[in-house]
């Protein structure tokens, strides 16, 4: 993630107008206290109303995630987090429960520290980083890229291995390894958290190969001995960015300049090949979708060839032309990720925001949060990594529990009608899922399922599953049996600042 403060400073995107639905006839407070049932006729005129599509397709949806990395390294032998952030199950935790996010992609962090001495240079550490940020890394020297050597520590970063393994026996099965910085000792000044200005690269030039070799190293390892394979290999973290700066980093990064990025770009292919690899060359994760943007478009035809995927990070919140990311990695057949978001605002509607304009411009498919325990309500649940203890559930958990528990992989992510609306169907199920927003003052919403050929709900009654979220304090993640069809439309009330889950049984295109 970017250390740069204007990025971390959220930006809510309030001026998007189109995330604003327009409120018509707000009688809140007779409303929400009426029935559903009983206010049918009325609630038919709803205050907004959007239109399902399935004649437009965004693509097969991959997942859910999240990076390891601290919270990896300060809780990996931890089942409950386990439990809570893998599996769908209700889990326990500090004396109640949470309904489990599922998620299925791991990212993984390989480290770029260790405190050894090679021929007398050490690891220089940078003012500002903190040991809780530094992850231990697996090749020692470079005296050898064997690594059945005496220069590779593989019981190195157990704690977040540890949890990648918890991960996987919970149904995790998308695996990508990330670099935050290639190893201390192939960096110029031997710190890992950056160059003194931020703006030139850190990696030797003698090095481009070896931080390949390492990636490629580990990712063959895991494949013959940690019991899984790396789905994409990613050797950047925000190349771009001119905050890696050696002394003001609080974390392991490096600056790379696009020529950089493509050398390595190759060699990764290259040492990936040479290892029976099929794992994708991801890049290049920059922090905002501008620059990537950017970046992929000064790539190379052979550049291009060799990336498989294309990784954006999403600190750009409100701003920035996801659309045209869009359209470059479709131009180019290459599949798109927000691989990371994350901010400080714990209510989870900044994050419900963004996310929605990911879906809406953006399109991909899959989509990743940086830290889910984090400290500063950075995190889904609150935390202090260097004590070792984890804290209050911040209420966008809920928020997110209500795409990941409800939007699952292999469903196809469809026309919404609005960019408030995520919409996403599950063919072999004849099931479609609704995750709606709604923003300042509460209404009714109605939903119309024209589009599609036979809408009968469940339970021959015409039933709709209904989970909500109230941000401000009500609802957590609360399943409600009180939501009918009306021949192929039904309506909810939102109250304000409440993000909604539906899901409709017996839908056929």
């Amino acid at each position: 993630m970017a250390d740069e403060p204007l990025i971390r400073r959220l930006t809510f995107v309030a001026e998007h107008t189109f995330r604003r639905r327009t409120i018509l006839a707000a009688t809140a407070a007779t409303a929400a206290g009426a029935s559903f049932s009983a206010l049918g006729a009325t609630a038919a005129h709803a205050d907004s109303s959007t239109t399902i599509d399935p004649g437009t397709s965004w693509g097969t949806w991959e997942g859910w995630g999240t990076s390891l990395a601290w919270w990896g390294k300060a809780f990996g032998n931890r089942d409950d987090l386990a439990d809570i952030f893998f599996s769908l199950k209700d889990a326990p935790y500090n004396g109640g429960t949470l309904p489990g996010l599922g998620l299925n992609i791991v990212r993984y962090n390989a480290g770029a520290c260790s405190w050894n001495s090679i021929g007398g240079a050490t690891m220089v550490q940078g003012k500002a980083v903190a040991a809780t940020r530094q992850i231990e890394g697996y090749w020692l020297d470079w005296y050898s890229s064997d690594p059945a050597s005496a220069s590779w520590n593989w019981y190195a970063d157990a704690p977040q291995r540890n949890m990648l393994w918890k991960a996987r026996d919970r149904g995790a099965n998308i695996f990508e390894l990330f670099s935050d910085s290639p190893m201390w000792w192939m960096c110029y000044n031997h710190n890992p958290s950056g160059s003194a200005d931020g703006t030139s690269d850190n990696l030797q030039s003698w090095n481009y190969q070896q931080h390949a070799v390492y990636l490629a190293t580990i990712a063959k390892f895991a494949q013959d001995n940690w019991g899984f394979q790396f789905h994409s290999v990613e050797p950047f973290n925000e190349p771009s960015g001119y905050w890696w700066k050696a002394d003001e980093s609080a974390q392991e990064g490096c600056h790379f300049d696009v020529s950089t990025q493509q050398t390595v770009i190759g060699h990764l292919r290259g040492e990936l090949n040479a290892r029976g690899l099929g794992a994708l060359v991801t890049a290049s994760d920059e922090c905002h979708y501008d620059d990537a943007t950017a970046t992929w478009n000064a790539f190379s035809a052979g550049t291009k060839a060799d990336v498989g995927k294309i990784n954006t990070h999403g600190y750009s919140y409100g701003g920035g032309r996801r659309d045209l990311l869009y359209w470059a990695a479709r131009n180019s057949g290459k599949t798109l990720w927000n691989s990371e978001y994350g901010e400080n605002d714990p209510s989870g509607m900044s994050l419900a925001s963004n996310l929605n304009l990911d879906f809406t411009w953006l399109h991909p498919t899959a989509w990743c949060y940086w830290q889910v325990v984090d400290g500063g309500n950075w995190g889904l649940i609150d935390c202090d990594e260097a004590a070792g203890v984890t804290g209050a559930v911040n209420p966008k958990y809920y928020v997110l529990a209500q795409y990941t528990r409800h939007i699952r992989p292999g469903m196809r992510i469809i026309g919404s009608g609005d960019g408030n609306t995520v919409a996403a169907y599950d063919v072999a199920n004849h099931k479609l899922v609704i995750v709606c927003t709604n923003y300042g003052t509460g209404q009714w919403i109605n939903f119309d399922l024209s589009k599609f050929g036979t809408v009968t709900g469940s339970g021959g009654d015409g039933l709709v599953g209904r989970w909500a979220t109230q941000t401000g304090g009500g609802d957590a993640h609360t399943y409600w049996a009180d939501t009918y069809l009306h021949g192929k439309r039904f309506w909810s009330w939102f109250s304000p600042n409440t993000v909604q889950s539906f899901e409709v049984e017996g839908v056929y295109l």
